[in-house]
């Protein structure tokens, strides 16, 4: 009985389990119908029936009534559309009989030319497509397949690539949408056989237990019966020799019954041994399913709150975090200090030295922060060049101390691109928790103080 309820509790856990692991896929799906809007919202503005068709997009979104197949088709038909834009794109226009104005290269909301807008289309993409590999678990083909995709949108100029990475991109979202699902649901399916298994198991422990009853209390009656037949030979028989005889085949009787019994005991015996071993090997399986699920929960966490990129606690970590640590100071008010890091003039980098290298500088930076900090200091990017830190046990006059020294260690690390030197340095705004902050009144303090430190020149911290 109390396997039986060890058995219970262990897999009331597993089903818990299941339950985040299910949470965490809901998750990924509104970050990827997110994606979905932000990019559908970018093409509009080419042609009426590619506009319906996108609204279209949305509406199932906002409907929650994903449909795969459907998907597929409106797809095709977006991909029509687009294929029609090509070839307006190829007709020859007429001579100028003035010298064009070149269209501006600008973000959406001015007039730029078909081609630049499809161009700036593609490279939003790419960027979501790289917030989407920051959270989304995908098998590593197609997450080979992802990030090659993230690399054509962010550099090529040919629209005809493009336009199937696009396609391809599609592809990939309804792949990530539906993976998580069905491990879910596969494992729920393997879940529920084996606790069927189980149950079969019981059923025919308590099947076996009434047979043995029933049999001990017929070897009882039956016992009875030739006992009794016996006293009444003894009563009525005036001849030995006869009631010698008659007692000898009602004890013939009685061990005849016990041998069957103990045949049938035997077989019971036989049989429950080796269900025991059945049940041992499929209780051994379903140990080692449970220790496989139970990993790959903690990796798919773990994945779900660590940058790629940097290898830093991710925004959700950094809430998680925040949230702990203010409830840690609401309790015994030791001083709590926030800082918001952002890296001076990165989209410089990123414009002069390509994408390449500005990861190569998150990086860097990343590792130079996280490893002069304390042990008990907690380090996150919540953003593209952003950076969250939060530092217990911390004063703000001891922590404007801490963060500077960070930016001077920064500012001195030898970034060299293409072998030209290159200076990164980095802007903080600090803010302590005092009474009556929340969460986010706390941190909005500490960025708008990084806010001031930009204004006021960069490479410096402010406290708030």
């Amino acid at each position: 009985m109390a396997s039986e309820q060890s058995w219970k509790t262990k897999y009331q856990q597993i089903l818990k389990e299941a339950e985040q692991q299910e949470r965490q896929s809901k998750e990924q799906r509104e970050l990827l119908e997110r994606m979905l809007v932000r990019t559908s919202v970018a093409s509009e503005g080419q042609r009426p029936e590619l506009d319906r068709l996108l609204n279209q997009l949305r509406v199932d979104l906002r409907r929650k009534t994903l449909n795969a197949e459907k998907w597929l088709q409106l797809q095709e038909q977006i991909d029509r559309q687009i294929a029609l834009l090509d070839e307006r794109a190829q007709i020859p226009r007429e001579p100028a009989t003035e010298k064009p104005v070149p269209a501006p290269e600008t973000e959406a909301g001015i007039d730029i030319s078909d081609q630049d807008h499809r161009l700036l289309i593609a490279r939003r993409v790419g960027q979501l497509l790289s917030q989407v590999l920051e959270q989304v678990t995908l098998e590593p083909p197609a997450e080979a397949k992802a990030k090659e995709l993230q690399q054509t949108l962010l550099s090529s100029i040919d629209w005809s690539t493009l336009r199937d990475s696009l396609k391809s991109v599609s592809e990939l979202l309804i792949l990530a949408i539906t993976r998580n699902q069905r491990e879910l649901e596969a494992f729920l399916k393997r879940l529920n056989d084996r606790l069927e298994t189980l149950r079969v198991h019981f059923a025919q422990q308590s099947e076996s237990n009434s047979s043995r009853k029933d049999d001990t209390e017929a070897l009882d009656q039956e016992i009875r019966h030739e006992i009794d037949l016996v006293s009444e030979d003894i009563r009525g028989s005036d001849d030995l020799e006869q009631l010698k005889r008659s007692v000898g085949q009602r004890l013939d009787q009685i061990g005849n019954a016990l041998g069957r019994f103990k045949d049938k005991e035997s077989r019971r015996e036989q049989m429950m041994a080796e269900q025991l071993e059945s049940m041992q090997q499929k209780m051994a399986a379903m140990e080692s399913s449970s220790e496989r699920m139970q990993e790959q929960i903690r990796r798919e966490r773990a994945r779900a709150m660590t940058d790629l990129l940097t290898q830093l606690p991710n925004r959700e970590a950094w809430q998680e975090r925040l949230h702990f640590e203010y409830s840690r100071w609401q309790r015994y008010g030791h001083p709590l200090t926030i800082s918001v890091i952002d890296i001076d003039l990165f989209k410089r980098i990123n414009d002069t030295y390509g994408h390449k290298a500005g990861d190569r500088v998150l990086q860097l930076v990343a590792r130079e922060l996280q490893g002069r900090l304390r042990a008990t200091d907690f380090i996150a990017r919540i953003g593209g060049e952003e950076f969250a830190l939060l530092l217990p046990e911390t004063s703000m006059s001891e922590a404007v101390t801490v963060v500077d020294k960070l930016r001077g260690y920064v500012e001195k690390l030898p970034f060299h691109f293409g072998g030209n030197p290159v200076s990164i340095t980095l802007s903080s705004g600090l803010a302590q928790l005092v009474r009556g902050d929340s969460e986010d009144e706390a941190f909005d303090r500490a960025d708008q103080a990084l806010y001031r430190a930009k204004a006021t020149g960069r490479n410096r911290v402010v406290a708030n």
